[in-house]
């Protein structure tokens, strides 16, 4: 293969055009794995526990694959930098992939929660991967092209899960919501090997096993607390003290011990960057609202709307529909005029605006105009969802391209924790309330074990009870968006202060701009 290295960014694209769309296709699939996995397996959960049982553990299911996932987050992102990118990519592939099989394959619920486990280290590597390997393919100042198609894999991730995952397990059985991922997984595993290659790397130093270590624990405790409170465990209880107390001195001792480790995992120096460090807030919030808004609204439009469960990812599509165009609108600014300090400002006012419509939404609320609200909270994320990683990556060096890309995702995916535990803490209190003010100690013997009830149970209900639920869903999701919307607030606050550094890379040559070529990441070559 011929240097790349003196190359300009456009030039390199030109020649290598048909392997660079059959790698980001492969990366395209193995990042619509870790997104859709969840997705499908929550439709298919009843008829998993009706074959295995194991009802009182059906929560880590779900819970077992998230910590996982976001444990070891950083620590691929930091062996990809290490070792890597190409063969810490593959490994995670070939991780997800075993745990989706054993997964298939599981006898017993605790079976079947131990290799989801290991299926969700696997999906840990597979979004960092994808994030960094394009940071390496493709300059900043070219990457907002490709903006639109990771927003549509997020988008048909989200609205064709649930339907998905309902027909593999009314036609298949519930294992093949597991043996699905296998057949895409190998298509990635081997357009991955043939096309992509990227120089290897073999560093010397040692891996951060201590930090890697004090990092699991600090981020296992944070997801425990925001899983379990308010649901297994009371907020006050002895239990959720002892995490937050163990999550808090694990997070300290892992900073301190940053600063003084040869490689440490998530270098601290990547923060000095203003840019970098509002981006990683930026996209906590985001994973904040947009979990929490996605869990609500379906809930809502089946118990106030009457719509039906089954297709309740079709419930979400003026949202992700409107997030699909914003997305390729702004990547294609950015890549035309390498300007984007207006997205961020944009999105965080959309969204802010958005969500306190939504909070506005009564028992009177028609779907056409809670459409119109969830498009206006699409619009927003849709500026804030792909160029937070864009700037993020633009502000570090290419050494730390991984730890930028697995920080980003770790603090995003940490929001989407903290809004679902804290979204639904308010939506369940709320629920609880109103329902005991409307129908008195009937309706709190209706909710005491859950608030949220699915639609075949609540056609069960008396017509008062029905309809005080439907009062008490309308005031529950009213204070969850009402707080989505102020948390909002610190997003918009941060993308003000970002500050507009030019992006890396080619892009359309400005009256009296000189043609110097960008420092090249390597490309792909040609099968």
């Amino acid at each position: 293969m011929a240097d790349k290295t003196d190359t300009p960014a456009a030039d390199a694209e030109e020649k290598q055009p048909k392997s660079v769309r059959v790698v980001l296709l492969a990366l395209m699939i193995a990042m619509m794995l870790a997104m859709l996995d969840n997705m499908i397996i929550g439709t298919a959960m009843p008829t998993i526990v009706g074959e295995l049982g194991g009802l009182e553990h059906l929560s880590w299911v779900v819970t077992a694959y998230t910590l996982a996932t976001a444990a070891s987050t950083p620590l691929w992102g930091k062996l990809g930098d290490m070792y890597g990118r190409k063969g810490t990519f593959l490994s995670s592939i070939v991780i997800f992939l075993i745990g989706s099989a054993l997964s298939g394959m599981a006898q017993n619920m605790g079976e079947l929660i131990g290799f989801r486990a290991v299926q969700g280290l696997g999906a840990g590597g597979l979004m960092v991967g994808v994030m960094a390997i394009i940071g390496d393919l493709i300059p900043p100042r070219e990457r907002g092209k490709y903006q639109g198609m990771m927003a549509g894999v997020m988008a048909l991730a989200m609205i064709g899960g649930p339907l998905v995952g309902g027909t593999i397990t009314d036609n298949w059985g519930w294992r093949w919501a597991f043996y699905i991922n296998l057949p895409l997984g190998v298509v990635a595993l081997i357009a991955v090997t043939a096309v992509l290659h990227l120089p290897k790397k073999r560093s010397k130093a040692r891996i951060d096993y201590l930090g890697a270590a004090l990092l699991t624990v600090g981020i296992t405790a944070i997801v425990l607390v925001t899983t379990w409170g308010g649901t297994e465990y009371a907020w006050s209880s002895a239990r959720i003290m002892e995490l937050i107390g163990i999550g808090v001195a694990a997070l300290v001792g892992f900073v301190f011990w940053q600063t003084r480790a040869a490689e440490p995992v998530v270098p601290l120096h990547i923060f000095r960057s203003l840019n970098f460090t509002l981006m990683s807030v930026i996209g906590f919030i985001t994973g904040f609202v947009m979990f929490g808004a996605t869990l609500f609204l379906p809930l809502y439009q089946q118990s106030v709307q009457g719509a039906s469960a089954t297709n309740s990812g079709l419930l979400l599509l003026p949202m992700l529909g409107a997030m699909l165009v914003t997305s390729m609108v702004a990547g294609r600014v950015t890549t035309n005029t390498g300007k984007y300090k207006v997205f961020p400002v944009l999105g965080s006012a959309l969204m802010i605006v958005g969500l306190y419509l939504l909070s506005t939404m009564d028992t009177g609320t028609s779907r056409l105009t809670s459409g119109v609200f969830m498009a206006v909270v699409g619009l927003g994320m849709g500026c804030l969802m792909q160029i937070t990683m864009l700037v993020a990556q633009n502000s570090v060096e290419m050494k730390d391209m991984g730890v930028a890309s697995s920080s980003t995702t770790l603090f995003r995916t940490l929001g989407s924790s903290f809004g679902v535990a804290i979204m639904g803490a308010l939506f369940n209190n709320r629920v609880q309330d109103v329902m005991s003010e409307r129908a008195g100690a009937l309706g709190s013997k209706v909710t005491e074990q859950s608030a949220q009830l699915d639609a075949k149970s609540l056609e069960k209900l008396p017509v008062l009870v029905r309809e005080a639920y439907q009062h008490a869903v309308s005031a529950g999701t009213h204070s969850a968006f009402l707080l989505g919307a102020v948390v909002a607030v610190v997003a918009l606050v941060a993308a003000v202060f970002v500050r507009e550094v030019p992006l890396k890379g080619a892009g359309p040559k400005q009256d009296g701009e000189p043609g110097t070529p960008a420092a090249q990441p390597p490309m792909v070559e040609a099968v």
